[in-house]
Formats: C-alpha cells, sequence, structure tokens
C-alpha cells in the first residue's frame, strides 16, 4: 500500500474528528456503537490505521492516526466516569444488568423465605399428628374403662343438640 498525501492525511483526521464528535453525542449509525470500529468506518479509513504498527524487526510503531483513537478513548472514558453514556445501547445494558441483579437478589430471597415457610409447615403439620395421634390415644383408653363415663363416673359425655355447632367451633 502507498504512502498517502498530507492532505490526504489531513482530510482523514478532520473526518475523524467529525466522526468522534458525533459518536460521543450519541449519534450513533443504526447498527454501530460507540467504539473504534466504528469510528473508522463513520470516517471512512481503515481500523489498522487506529492501532501500533508492527515493523519487520518486531518493533511497534504508531499508526497513522493511532493518536486520535488515543483521543477518542480518553474522551469517551471521560464521558463515563462523568456517567454519561454517549451510547445508548450500553446504558441500556448496563441497566439491564442492575435489574438482572436486583431480581436474582429477590429470587434468592424468596427461595430462602420459602425454605422457610416449608420447614414452618413440616413442624406444623408433625406437631397436628402427634396432637391427633395423643386424642385418640386418650379416647382409646377412656374408652377401655368405662367406670370413668357415664352419669356416676369421673367424666361425663354432655350431649350436643344436632345441627347446632357448639361454641366456638369453626364448623
Amino acid at each position: 500500500m502507498g504512502r498517502i498525501t498530507e492532505e490526504t492525511r489531513a482530510r482523514n483526521e478532520d473526518a475523524l474528528r467529525a466522526a468522534m464528535d458525533r459518536l460521543l453525542r450519541g449519534e450513533l449509525p443504526p447498527g454501530g456503537k460507540c467504539d473504534l470500529k466504528t469510528l473508522a468506518a463513520e470516517a471512512g479509513v481503515t481500523r489498522t490505521a487506529l492501532y501500533p504498527k508492527k515493523d519487520r524487526d518486531g518493533t511497534t510503531r504508531p499508526g497513522p492516526y493511532q493518536h486520535l483513537a488515543e483521543e477518542f478513548e480518553r474522551r469517551l472514558k471521560a464521558l463515563q466516569d462523568a456517567g454519561t453514556v454517549p451510547d445508548p445501547r450500553a446504558a441500556q445494558i448496563e441497566r439491564l444488568k442492575t435489574t438482572n441483579a436486583e431480581l436474582k437478589k429477590r429470587v434468592t430471597d424468596r427461595d430462602a423465605e420459602i425454605e422457610k415457610l416449608t420447614e414452618f409447615k413440616q413442624l406444623a403439620l408433625s406437631r397436628i399428628a402427634a396432637q391427633h395421634l395423643e386424642i385418640e390415644r386418650l379416647r382409646e383408653e377412656l374408652a377401655e374403662q368405662p367406670e370413668l363415663t357415664g352419669p356416676v363416673g369421673i367424666v361425663a359425655s354432655l350431649p350436643t343438640p344436632r345441627g347446632i355447632a357448639p361454641h366456638g367451633s369453626c364448623s
């Protein structure tokens, strides 16, 4: 590839600066991001011109527009540090990440609450079953001792009126 003239270099730098200003204002092309790839495409220069070059002996030298790429990255970082995100998709991604983290926490909290309630339910059912067994045992014991029941015995059964629920009953 041949060398470019100073006039072409100046025109490319002006195009890069103009594209940089547009991108940092949030004027992104459809499907574009606020990044070096979009910057190069908007300015009409190759993306490789924004990165350092390697010589044949392995040493690196700056790319022709690397200083503009570094300026773009610096300005973008300054905007982000100030709380401004020129790329609406990046802002949306950050918002969605925050929402996702909040929802994960809520799900974790709810799972813990469900586990506690399940344990409480199991304990309550166990106690009810134990009380039921104790009531049945006492009824059997009472039925085996006929001398304790009846009008002369210590414990007397009271008749309940038919069709009327006893006081305090839930039925």
